[in-house]
């Protein structure tokens, strides 16, 4: 006669989970009885049965449910099977079918779970997601120096940053608390580095994970903080208070070039603990970022002081630091004609459409063309123009022809140079690559603000030119114009690209024929401003509260001769405008001193507001970036022939002890400070991982 214990074997061998088949399947019940377990109680031979992980690599002898939700959870007992989502983390069938099934009390739960879950996740809204997502317990730090074990919180305890903070093992929880819902989005972020001590009480996660993101939250930062994802901008780091640990910082470096890539890559560097010393050639920081405070109330950029472009773009998130405020564009500009008339709106319209559709034409032509068979932009925008007017037959009027031109102007101005110089081909190479969304600002106190915050307890060297570099021997040899010399492991070179093309700085052994044809490959853009200050605002009836106006030029040849006029103070109060002098203009203002560029650009308000007195500036500056002989340049563009690469070519550190940055060397935001901050961080991390 069979015995129950044997009656209790055949029933469980047989059971109805999809695990039990016929004996066909004798690979898969070999599997299952090797599964199924029975312990007999010391008193009595009385059996408790429970069943084994079936997940591969699953080590826990006995699972244990942490769900509990089922009347009939499993616990540490037997079940039909065990859902894994850590070694130390299972649930029941019991408890899975109390959710999953439609006719069990959680599964109303579980449906509002998946609703959520399915507008707002990326992944399938799985059971075990849900499990994960709200049944896992939450685990926690006890605080005592000398306990800080790990103890795990009731279900009805939902971790916070302040239990987190203060929990020590025994300690009264209330549990009616409830999870912080502030607007995280509306808390000021940044403002102070993030250390594992700040970091940990905010690490909210159920489950045992937690206790692994704990425990790597260290090495996490300090990975984030070198990549410049955190702990970046203009922080105020304590000089006992480095950012790397003691092994990055015995290094010293020797940068190149006080201007955006350059301050920044100190900063970062100065934070990680790592000695610096900045070579500067001028008598003052910043390089193509140069303010004018001297007009009354108003700060006018010399260099750059637009931002382009503000969501997540670093320069907003130093303005945030700094408590410095942006101005948003306005999206109106009137366009004003020579003799005072302001274009209908529906011309511009029209035109603007036709500039972007011959740009468009281009796109299309170039998508299956070699850098061999590139040509100048301004050649092909002009071969396209005439063709749709032969095929289409449409005749613009001469007004449209100008406003044409006044976009033409404007791309000029974007590209830094004449459309006869620029590649047809690569022009926008960078807008293959994301670029920051958000409006388009003007930094009202100017950049200035953040290049002196940069700097702060750096040790910058001024009118120190550099001459040569050797990096032959083990160090690095920098020498200045006047004999002294430099001694370090490293180098960053941040001058501007115009005099790397003309060899201003000597190195040893001399730098490749890859890298020198990558930096011929660009040009030196240049573009030039005029800012001017009045007794009052004369223009105000016409623009009416827009932040610029435009000048449609008479002709062609006048192109991108002052071509927007920016007003620099948005509250209104003070009277102050400034333009620039772009494209094939530049070189036609060169010549003239600065009284004779003041006088054109009178002419050119005095046109177009010829209804009215124009007074006479009661101030005024114009720039001479071409002339400067640490600068010559705007910002750079792509030559025809030339491609994106050349700027990653010319990032290209060599033999791990020279490298590059400014916005020559970023591919994703050239022409911008933006670019040229973003590439002194990126070289900043190379430097400290090397």
């Amino acid at each position: 006669m069979a015995t129950p214990r044997r009656r209790t074997k055949k029933k469980a061998s047989f059971d109805h989970s999809p695990d039990s088949l016929p004996l066909r399947s004798s690979g898969r019940q070999a599997k299952k009885k090797a599964t199924e377990t029975t312990d007999e109680d010391e008193d009595g031979g009385s059996e408790k049965k429970y069943r084994r992980c079936e997940k591969s690599g699953c080590t826990v002898a006995c699972p244990v449910c942490f769900a509990s939700a089922s009347e009939r959870c499993a616990k540490n007992g037997y079940t039909s099977r065990w859902y894994h989502l850590s070694c130390g983390e299972h649930f029941c069938n019991e408890c899975f079918d109390h959710y999953y099934r439609s006719h069990k009390d959680g599964y109303d739960k579980y449906m509002a779970w998946k609703k959520i879950w399915t507008s707002n996740g990326k992944t399938e809204p799985s059971p075990k997601a849900f499990m994960a997502d709200q049944q896992l317990p939450y685990w926690v730090q006890c605080t005592k120096p000398e306990c800080r074990k790990w103890r795990q919180l009731t279900k009805e305890i939902h971790l916070t940053p302040q239990i987190a903070r203060t929990y020590r093992c025994g300690m009264k929880l209330n549990t009616t608390i409830k999870p912080e819902t502030s607007d995280h989005c509306s808390l000021p972020e940044d403002l102070e580095a993030l250390t594992p001590q700040k970091c940990i009480p905010h690490i909210i996660v159920r489950g045992l994970v937690r206790i692994r993101c704990v425990q790597e939250v260290e090495r996490i930062l300090y990975f984030m903080t070198r990549k410049g994802l955190i702990n970046t901008g203009v922080l105020s780091v304590g000089t006992d208070q480095h950012l790397l640990p003691k092994d990055y910082h015995n290094k010293s470096v020797i940068i190149i070039g006080a201007g955006p890539a350059g301050l920044a890559a100190a900063r970062q560097l100065h934070n990680f603990g790592i000695k610096v010393t900045v070579l500067e050639a001028k008598d003052r920081i910043g390089g193509r970022v140069w303010d004018d405070k001297s007009f009354k109330g108003v700060t006018v950029g010399r260099g750059a002081q637009i931002v382009n472009g503000c969501i997540n773009n670093p320069v907003a998130l130093m303005c945030e630091q700094l408590g410095i405020s942006m101005h948003k564009f306005g999206e109106r500009c009137d366009l004003i004609q020579e003799g005072g008339r302001i274009t209908d709106p529906t011309i511009d319209k029209r035109m603007d459409f036709h500039f972007n559709a011959l740009l468009d034409v281009v796109s299309e032509w170039r998508k299956d063309k070699t850098q061999l068979q590139d040509v100048p932009l301004g050649e092909k925008i002009e071969e396209i123009y005439k063709a749709f007017i032969t095929e289409s037959g449409v005749q613009f009027s001469e007004l449209e022809e100008q406003v044409l031109h006044f976009h033409l102007s404007n791309l000029e101005y974007a590209c830094g140079s004449s459309l006869r110089q620029v590649s047809a081909r690569s022009w926008d190479h960078n807008e293959f690559f994301a670029q920051f969304a958000g409006d388009h600002t003007l930094l009202m106190p100017g950049y200035s603000v953040i290049i002196e915050k940069l700097a702060e307890g750096l040790d910058i060297r001024l009118e120190s030119p550099v001459q040569s570099i050797d990096y032959s021997g083990d160090e690095v040899q920098v020498t200045i114009m006047d004999g002294t010399g430099y001694t370090a492991q490293k180098v960053l070179v941040t001058v501007p690209l115009a005099l790397l093309q003309k060899g201003a700085i000597h190195f040893n052994p001399p730098l490749s024929e890859k890298k020198m044809k990558a930096i011929n490959s660009l040009g030196a853009g240049i573009i030039e401003k005029i800012a001017l200050q009045f007794p009052y605002r004369f223009w105000d009836s016409k623009v009416q509260g827009a932040d610029f106006f435009g000048h449609v030029p008479p002709s062609a040849s006048k192109r991108g001769l002052f071509a927007v006029f920016y007003d620099m103070d948005p509250q209104k109060q003070h009277s102050v405008l400034m333009s620039v002098v772009a494209g094939e203009a530049v070189a036609s203002v060169r010549t003239l001193d600065d009284k004779q560029v003041l006088q054109l650009c009178m002419a050119v308000l005095r046109e177009l507001f010829k209804e009215q007195e124009v007074p006479d500036p009661t101030k005024y500056f114009v720039t001479r970036w071409s002339t400067d002989p640490w600068i010559q340049m705007a910002y750079s563009f792509v030559k025809t022939g030339g491609s994106g690469e050349a700027y990653d070519i010319i990032a290209e550190e060599i033999q791990g002890t020279v490298f590059f940055a400014g916005e020559a060397t970023n591919r994703h935001f050239p022409q911008t400070v933006t670019g040229a901050y973003l590439s002194g961080v990126r070289e900043a991390s190379k430097i400290a991982a090397f």
